[in-house]
């Protein structure tokens, strides 16, 4: 059994991976017609949505919602940046590394108790 609080982290994890394919894939088909790219990125989203509209569901059984969307933003960024060196071959650069840190810094803040 997967913990509560793990539950919408691996299902969030997994959404991403979509939703990036969805919308970065096709960077690398610049060839097709757009309208084809646009379908093809519809049906990877559906796939995302039916993560992470559970992952959602379930995660605000244990986290509140400015929480879930934190959460969901940091995951989006890791599975960007791992996205954009290993498919894009898009190199990451101390200006990524600085900006992401920042983002860290404010979801450390959302999940602090009350300062």
């Amino acid at each position: 059994m997967i913990p509560p609080s793990l539950l919408p982290i691996i299902l969030l994890s997994m959404s991403n991976v979509f939703m990036t394919t969805a919308w970065y894939g096709h960077l690398k088909f610049t060839d097709r017609p757009l309208w084809l790219v646009i379908l093809v990125s519809w049906g990877i989203a559906f796939f995302e949505y039916c993560l992470a509209v559970p992952a959602n569901r379930y995660g605000s059984l244990v986290y509140d919602p400015a929480e879930l969307k934190t959460m969901q933003e940091v995951i989006t960024l890791i599975v960007f940046a791992i996205f954009s060196v290993v498919y894009l071959k898009e190199p990451l650069t101390i200006n990524h590394a600085v900006g992401f840190g920042f983002i860290a810094l404010g979801a450390f803040f959302v999940f602090k108790s009350p300062l």
